[in-house]
């Protein structure tokens, strides 16, 4: 069974909402399904917290606003602990947080794995499938961040 799950999540018919899609189709070219699994998904949900529950090592991957987190193509990684700013704590999200996901896999099924997120700042979430110029040249070193992540999470078990 694969050690690192990653979590590819936006909408790939949002141009740059799609970021995280094409990360994961590059990732699938550079692992294999036994060192990796790859999901793609719209929104997280609730459900999440049980596939999540199964690995030591998860990497949520998602584009960002700007007006969030800095210049398009900016790309952060962050290793997940403690309080979410953006979790008010509402049950009546239509869509949850990465860390929301990790505390609903510790309360309901134990779990504690290695959580990371990585983001790039978009620049266009119009409708269509193109990257904006800033995120696609961002995509190469997107890829290499999170195969550096895949590589650690291995170190470390």
């Amino acid at each position: 069974m694969p050690r690192v799950l990653i979590i590819a999540y936006g909408n790939p018919l949002r141009s740059d909402d799609g970021v995280a899609w094409r990360a994961a189709e590059a990732l699938r070219q550079k692992f294999s399904p036994a060192e990796i699994e790859i999901h793609c998904l719209h929104q997280l949900a609730p459900e999440l917290a049980e596939t999540v529950s199964r690995f030591p090592c998860v990497i949520f991957v998602d584009a960002a606003s700007s007006r969030d987190t800095g210049n398009p193509g900016e790309i952060r990684v962050e290793e997940l602990s403690g309080k979410d700013p953006a979790d008010s704590g509402s049950p009546f999200f239509h869509a949850l947080s990465p860390l929301t996901i990790i505390r609903l896999a510790e309360r309901l099924y134990g779990a504690k794995p290695r959580t990371f997120s990585v983001t790039v700042t978009g620049q266009n979430f119009d409708h269509g499938e193109a990257l904006s110029p800033a995120v696609a040249a961002a995509l190469p070193d997107l890829v290499a961040r999170i195969q550096a992540l895949v590589r650690d999470c291995d170190a470390a078990s």
